[in-house]
């Protein structure tokens, strides 16, 4: 049962950072594997929660695959839910945490836990899936410094 997690501290803002995850439109411009993102509906629950559902594909080489989850934006408690809804995983959740550190500084939490149904492609993409979770903090990390820009301190 794969897991991985990151805790970085990062020179910008707890609500820049968290934008920025929620920005999933933009996946595919800067997230290792991500090859395509379709937001299929967006709910407002009201008290700064949005829950969207959302198709995410996945390609590495000749594999693709796409699967379904949905995704809790939770601005009050700078928290991000993602829960599996259908695909090539038997499991998949990942959540995000921001918490500021000083005005633009903020340490960003990942966690992700996932398994593959099937034991063909764990083996075809396990190692992959491994040294992408690996390099995501840094991906959005640079994605704050093109956006928001350079903080120095």
């Amino acid at each position: 049962m794969p897991q991985f997690s990151s805790k970085r501290r990062v020179r910008h803002a707890a609500s820049d950072m968290f934008e920025l995850v929620a920005d999933v439109d933009k996946y595919p411009l800067f997230v290792p594997l991500c090859s395509a993102l379709r937001v299929k509906s967006r709910a407002d629950k009201g008290e700064g929660v949005t829950v969207l559902v959302a198709d995410m594909t996945v390609a590495y080489k000749i594999i693709s695959e796409t699967f379904t989850s949905r995704v809790t934006l939770d601005r009050p408690h700078s928290k991000i839910l993602v829960e599996y809804l259908n695909g090539p995983f038997s499991r998949l959740q990942n959540r995000w945490t921001f918490r500021p550190t000083a005005e633009n500084a903020c340490e960003v939490e990942f966690f992700i836990d996932y398994e593959f149904r099937s034991r063909t492609l764990a083996l075809l993409m396990g190692a992959m899936f491994d040294t992408a979770f690996r390099k995501f903090a840094v991906a959005f990390e640079q994605r704050a410094d093109k956006v928001y820009g350079r903080k120095m301190g």
